[in-house]
């Protein structure tokens, strides 16, 4: 069958492509893409990126179609989540419990996820009910932000401070209430477009205690206000640069997480590493272990502990990819978190 898909680079070169799926192989599934959403990679993607035109979209819902021989877990017509990468099962490192660490995933084989129809291998799916297609695409993000919370190690009753409001951080403030953090403050850009005050009208109604806009506060000076000795965790939802922000108000012994690709030069940061010995700081990124944290990120949506309604302000189809992504970039339209539908 033949399939329209997204690629993209610098400077908004957004193409629809298509290609031709065959049959599924013994362990590779058909799905046909519902949703899709739109990541802060793939704008990063079409802002910065240099090279040869990469496929977009990796936070996918979708409808099975055909299955291999050999495939047990997904029937024709069941609704799944597709992971961009999973663990292997079988390595080292997965067999010593830190399937974070595996080097052998399984992964989408430089298929679009902003598609038609994918061909996927029978481990990168996870089955689901009690959801739309949409509001399921938000698995794979919100299992990004509730693994970089995990990774943080927040003590009950703590203090973080979420350095960027987009979707990710978002969640990641949301989350970080959940488990139980007695303090959430967010920081971003000033709210004066569209854009960033939908971000930060949403911070408030998910219960953020501060909002703080740069260039309108001195984000150190008003967090050590509250916490003169800094705050307990940071989560870096923003780029790279803001890890200054983070080392400025972090607690002695503290923990800094932080997630997302960069590209065009913004992925190069310089560090203190006296400071960070010194201070006994903690840095951990967060990159292909959040398929670990699917089922619960679809309980949290089906439960509506995280309501996927809140944050997904934006549909679309094919043809309104490049106004959408300039709208994100831009921020002329209150978009907080886009996805695509196929079929729209």
């Amino acid at each position: 069958m033949k399939s329209k898909g997204l690629y993209g680079r610098k400077y908004l070169d957004v193409n629809v492509e298509t290609r031709e799926i065959g049959p599924p192989d013994e362990n590779h599934v058909i799905v046909k893409v519902q949703a899709c959403g739109v990541c802060g990679t793939d704008i990063n993607f079409v802002r910065d990126w240099e090279g040869d035109l990469m496929p977009l979209g990796h936070e996918i819902s979708a409808e099975v179609i055909a299955i291999g021989k050999n495939v047990k877990n997904v029937k024709p017509g069941d609704s799944v989540i597709v992971e961009d990468c999973t663990m292997c099962g079988v390595c080292r490192d997965c067999k010593s419990g830190h399937p974070e660490f595996c080097r052998n995933m399984y992964n989408m084989e430089n298929q679009p996820g902003m598609g038609e129809y994918l061909s996927v291998n029978y481990n990168c799916l996870n089955r689901f009910e009690g959801l739309d297609y949409v509001s399921a695409s938000l698995t794979e993000p919100l299992a990004v932000s509730l693994t970089s919370v995990v990774n943080a190690e927040i003590p009950l009753g703590g203090s973080v401070v979420v350095l960027g409001p987009g979707p990710l951080g978002l969640m990641s403030a949301k989350i970080a209430k959940l488990r139980g953090a007695g303090f959430v403050a967010i920081t971003g850009l000033p709210a004066d477009n569209p854009r960033e005050k939908a971000r930060f009208t949403l911070a408030r109604k998910w219960g953020c205690d501060l909002v703080l806009e740069s260039g309108k506060h001195d984000i150190e000076s008003e967090i050590k206000k509250i916490f003169p000795e800094g705050v307990d965790r940071v989560i870096v939802s923003s780029p790279p640069q803001s890890l200054y922000n983070a080392f400025k108000v972090i607690h002695f012994g503290g923990i800094i997480t932080f997630y997302g690709l960069h590209f065009g030069g913004k992925n190069m940061v310089n560090v203190d590493i006296n400071d960070m010995i010194f201070r006994k700081i903690t840095l951990k990124p967060t990159f292909a272990e959040p398929a670990i944290n699917f089922p619960v990120a679809i309980n949290l949506l089906k439960e509506g502990l995280l309501p996927a309604k809140d944050i997904i302000t934006h549909t679309f189809g094919f043809n309104q990819t490049k106004e959408i992504m300039e709208a994100i970039i831009n921020g002329s339209q209150p978009i907080i978190k886009a996805v695509l539908v196929p079929g729209k």
